[in-house]
């Protein structure tokens, strides 16, 4: 019987992860679903759910390239929920000076106004004398967009830009 994971990599970005990684899983006989590959800072982390017979073999069949690019492995046996995911029909973009706590005012004011955040980026611009803090976040906003824009709207006054669009997912 195939079982479902969400291994989890990390480490130093270097060429040859992504083909070393996935070559690996298809010689042990594995399948991919849905992943998730970015670079952050100098990492690059890798998010992805795989189908297997067990959790030992994944590391097995990892190991080499694990040793090789120094990567992190964690591994969680999941449910799959493959094609059930939900298609955002908000964007929220939020700019203001780099300062601790801005993701959570948003995150959480959001939350209240019923938004289920799908995907969330965020980095840092600017300069290292006056950084801005730069966050796009997708998600369902199951109370509608406008209470998600009344939510967020009190953070413009501490120097948020905050803008809330509807995404046309171009279903139904």
């Amino acid at each position: 019987m195939l079982n479902w994971y969400m291994l989890t990599l990390v480490g130093k970005d270097r060429p040859g992860i992504v083909a070393k990684v996935t070559t690996a899983l298809f010689e042990a006989d594995c399948n991919l679903g849905e992943t998730s590959m970015i670079r952050l800072g100098q990492n690059f982390t890798v998010m992805m759910m795989v189908q297997g017979s067990d959790a030992d073999r994944l590391r097995g069949a990892l190991q080499p390239v694990i040793d090789e690019l120094q990567l992190t492995l964690h591994i969680d046996a999941i449910e799959p929920g493959l094609h059930q995911r939900p298609v955002p029909d908000v964007c929220i973009r939020v700019h203001g000076a780099d300062r601790a706590g801005i993701v959570s005012q948003v995150t959480s004011r959001a939350e209240q106004a019923g938004l289920n955040i799908l995907d969330l980026e965020s980095d840092v611009g600017g300069t290292e004398a006056e950084p801005i803090y730069i966050l796009q976040i997708e998600g369902v906003a199951a109370q509608g967009v406008e209470a998600i824009r009344a939510a967020l709207a009190p953070l413009q006054s501490d120097g948020v830009k905050v803008d809330v669009h509807v995404i046309d997912t171009l279903i139904g």
